[in-house]
């Protein structure tokens, strides 16, 4: 799945960034999203790999940290970049009038610059909260990547902060997404239903469902992991850490089929390439 991940998303960017026809708003959000899956994958999966491998090895509380930003901030980041994918879609189907004067070069500029500094933003204070945290147990995380409550949980004094900045950041960044994400998707479709052609219809449903159903595993996963991982004890670890690494794993080995190879333009291409004369 991780081979096919960054292969799929590695075309996806090639593909986007070769051809400047292909510099519009909804191939340069696929290519953010591809950057974002990339790098979301590699962050956790060839550290498991290794755990596989050698069996469980020892990490700096610095590295340690670092993985646990960067998992955070891309996660958030991929949540922002699904957001504007939904947004482009409902401006170039509901108001497609308005799509090339609103969605402008510019405007993606300052998108991809706003989600990283909301990343940024959210993730730091929970790095800090986890600094003021007395270790004094043995430090053994059971995972296979480093992530807030799995470290913060070693902790001998009161995490209680932690796990309510957690909370109230989730539901403020990425549960605020999903609900912009449903209401924009809901406007989508109710405009689809409303095309005179019937197979319009179709088309545009077979899109936006394969879409719904790639963002509905997305969070579903994100959102069952990190409740459980506060309020789940009775759940056994290994279903945790399977259903924690699901998350993080399989959108990205999705995303490239689902939206790009779904794409016409992207097809085209990408089939261009692996039928060229050597």
């Amino acid at each position: 799945m991780y081979l096919l991940a960054v292969i799929g998303n590695g075309l996806v960017m090639a593909v986007v960034v070769g051809d400047r026809n292909l510099h519009e708003p909804m191939y340069l959000f696929l290519a953010m999203l591809a950057l974002n899956d990339v790098l979301l994958c590699t962050v956790t999966v060839p550290q498991m790999l290794l755990i596989f491998w050698q069996g469980p090895s020892p990490l700096t509380f610095p590295a340690c940290l670092t993985q646990m930003f960067f998992v955070h901030a891309l996660f958030l980041s991929e949540s922002a970049v699904l957001l504007a994918m939904a947004f482009d879609r409902y401006v170039a189907i509901c108001t497609p009038l308005h799509y090339a004067t609103f969605l402008t070069g510019s405007l993606i500029s300052k998108v991809g610059l706003a989600l990283v500094a909301r990343s940024v933003a959210v993730v730091t204070p929970g790095v800090l909260l986890i600094l003021r945290l007395r270790f004094c147990r043995e430090n053994i995380i059971h995972h296979t990547y480093c992530e807030n409550m799995g470290i913060a949980k070693l902790a001998c004094n009161s995490i209680a902060l932690n796990s309510i900045y957690g909370l109230t950041a989730a539901l403020l960044t990425t549960g605020l997404d999903f609900v912009l994400i449903s209401l924009s998707y809901w406007l989508i479709l109710r405009t689809v239903f409303q095309l005179p052609s019937r197979e319009a219809r179709t088309k545009a449903f077979a899109t936006c469902g394969a879409h719904i159903c790639v963002i509905l595993i997305f969070y579903t996963l994100a959102f069952f992991s990190f409740f459980t991982h506060r309020f789940g004890d009775h759940v056994p670890k290994h279903v945790l850490i399977l259903l924690a690494n699901l998350y993080l794993l399989v959108p990205p080995t999705m995303n490239p089929i689902v939206y790009g190879v779904k794409t016409k333009e992207i097809r085209m291409h990408v089939l261009g390439l692996c039928n060229k004369p050597k």
